[in-house]
């Protein structure tokens, strides 16, 4: 697949993408380089997805104002370990969810295989770059067509009408993120 650029709205970022096929499994990696309100920040990640669109590891690296982080998960059977601790917090869970790309939101998208009109509500890890936290969140995807998806956040304080190409990816997320074609 050829290299995306999405342009952060919100956030007022670039992000350079990259996701290729490698022994099986997908490979996405990132550099995102943008600043929102007072803060200027970098978040490098690099994600092994399976066949199924599901997370097996990540690892993000990040700064904001100079303070560097690194946040590293894998999966181990139905529990996943972050920075080297066990979280049964997340025991079951399928999805993370990065605050400043758009490229998580097709891992669900990807993997849920909804039918037209069909919503899911799914339990997912947010990572919040900007805010520096990792917490549970529930969130609910709906498909409205084949290229159309509502994302919402559980309780219902957010929505969006998520727009995506052939491969799930997005091409625009409005008002937050949107594919700049070349």
């Amino acid at each position: 697949m050829e290299p995306i650029i999405w342009k952060g709205i919100v956030y007022h970022s670039l992000e350079y993408f990259n996701l290729i096929e490698n022994e099986g499994n997908y490979v996405a990696t990132s550099k995102i380089i943008g600043s929102f309100e007072d803060k200027i920040y970098f978040v490098s990640y690099y994600i092994t997805i399976d066949k199924d669109w599901l997370i097996q590891k990540f690892m993000i690296e990040y700064e904001v104002n100079g303070k560097k982080s690194k946040v590293e998960g894998i999966k181990n059977g139905s529990d996943w370990e972050i920075n080297g601790k066990n979280h049964p917090e997340f025991s079951n869970f399928k999805y993370i969810d990065i605050s400043l790309t758009p490229f998580t939101n097709t891992l669900p998208i990807n993997n849920l295989q909804l039918s037209e009109m069909q919503s899911r509500e799914i339990e997912v890890i947010y990572i919040n770059i900007l805010g520096n936290e990792i917490k549970p969140v529930k969130q609910q995807y709906t498909k409205i067509n084949g290229a159309e998806y509502l994302y919402e956040n559980i309780p219902k304080n957010f929505e969006a009408q998520i727009s995506v190409d052939g491969s799930g990816l997005v091409e625009n997320y409005p008002g937050l993120f949107e594919k700049v074609i070349v």
